[in-house]
């Protein structure tokens, strides 16, 4: 018997709704940060160094994560999460209102994406006990779709907002939205778990989370993979907005185009992943999408006007959609539900582990070198990944939707 259409699922789409919202704040922020750091020090290194303390946090939140929404009410979890984000994200307007200060992004951002890690283990727990085993995937991409519209006009919303208010006071707009987000997430209805909790310590369930992963020859190559990816990309904001601020002299507002732009990529990935992994299968979307994605990170350090940057950023956004969504969809799809919290953030906590250490590296190679000289490489970079993995176990297709328990 099929299931209902998952836009007349009011619980699903209320779910939908206030992750968009959410999903938009973020974007102001993610922009704002760096905008807000490189008014502040001038400096692209500088930029680097916040972006690693964030990775940083959530790589010590990634250890935790799993066996805390394991063993806990996920609702409550990420009701929670969004109000600590909410009272986090809000000290930085109010600091600015005294003085600015660098240490206060320092402390602010690595305590908010904590939690934003804690959120998203129990938000990718939490799909597969909103719809039916066979919409994962439609479900994914449903909101993989949102995310990208709110995408879309976060940066167009933070690029006109930068022409009047402060960074900081955008930061303080996302903090609102964690608060709108936490209200509306308290009328969830998420089925519960059967059996009882686990109560593994945090160590140990982080331990159970990376065994299952090793285990799983599909599973483990890609998470090895994608530790490269991580490296190679963690940092793409960072040197694409020093490009478009210090390299082509444009403003705030050409920054947010530019991502809006970008973002309209990821709309399409969103809406179209679910028709296309069941047409090409697993191998095919993620292989395909990391070679052309190394292509298009290629030249985008490279292009010298600002429209030609925009469509690249939409190609490599459409290819980290679907790639994204897939290895998502995938992961949720094997894992017994009573493991899913450790075994992602097992998953996160290792391909995440690069991008911080990476992201000093990396901006300070772009000071020295240039950002087309550093993206050239990132791109070369993504390209031999996608060409280690049609080498790989994930080159083999038909493992779409296995059956339960079913080794891959």
């Amino acid at each position: 018997m099929s299931s209902p259409p998952l836009r007349r699922d009011r619980n699903f789409v209320l779910f939908w709704i206030l992750q968009g919202v959410s999903v938009a704040g973020d974007s102001l922020t993610t922009l704002a940060v760096p905008v807000l750091v490189l008014a502040l020090t001038d400096s692209v290194f500088q930029m680097g160094l916040v972006t690693g303390a964030v990775g940083a946090a959530w790589l010590v939140s990634g250890v935790l994560a799993g066996s805390i929404v394991d063993r806990f009410d996920r609702r409550t979890v990420m009701v929670a999460c969004d109000v600590a984000r909410a009272a986090l994200y809000a000290l930085v307007p109010l600091a600015w209102l005294v003085e600015p200060h660098l240490w206060v992004l320092y402390v602010a951002m690595p305590l908010g994406a904590a939690a934003g890690m804690l959120y998203s283990v129990a938000y990718i727990t939490a799909v597969p006990a909103l719809v039916a085993r066979d919409q994962i995937t439609e479900a994914n991409g449903l909101l993989s779709a949102t995310f990208a519209v709110a995408g879309i006009t976060g940066p167009l919303i933070a690029g006109a907002l930068f022409a009047v208010l402060d960074p900081a006071w955008v930061i303080g707009i996302d903090a609102v939205t964690f608060g709108l987000s936490a209200v509306a997430m308290s009328f969830v209805r998420i089925r519960p778990r059967e059996g009882a909790p686990e109560r593994e310590s945090p160590i140990r369930g982080f331990l159970t989370g990376a065994r299952f992963l090793w285990e799983n020859p599909v599973l483990r190559t890609l998470t090895l993979l994608l530790c490269g990816v991580i490296l190679l990309t963690y940092t793409m904001d960072d040197l694409l907005i020093f490009r478009l601020k210090n390299d082509l002299h444009q403003g705030g507002g050409a920054v947010g185009v530019v991502f809006a732009i970008g973002a309209a990529g990821s709309v399409v990935a969103g809406l179209v992943v679910a028709a296309v992994r069941r047409r090409l299968g697993f191998g095919a979307c993620w292989i395909g999408a990391y070679a052309l994605s190394g292509v298009a990170l290629a030249g985008a350090g490279s292009a010298t006007v600002v429209p030609l940057l925009a469509g690249l950023v939409a190609v490599i956004l459409f290819c980290q959609g679907i790639a994204g969504t897939c290895s998502m969809s995938l992961r949720q799809e094997i894992t017994p539900e009573p493991l899913l919290g450790r075994v992602t953030s097992a998953f996160w906590t290792i391909h995440y582990l690069p991008g911080p250490l990476g992201a000093p590296l990396i901006t300070f190679a772009a000071a020295r070198a240039g950002v087309p000289a550093v993206t050239l490489a990132l791109g070369v970079g993504l390209a031999a990944i996608a060409l280690i993995a049609a080498f790989s176990p994930l080159r083999l297709g038909g493992f779409n939707r296995p059956a339960h328990g079913e080794a891959l």
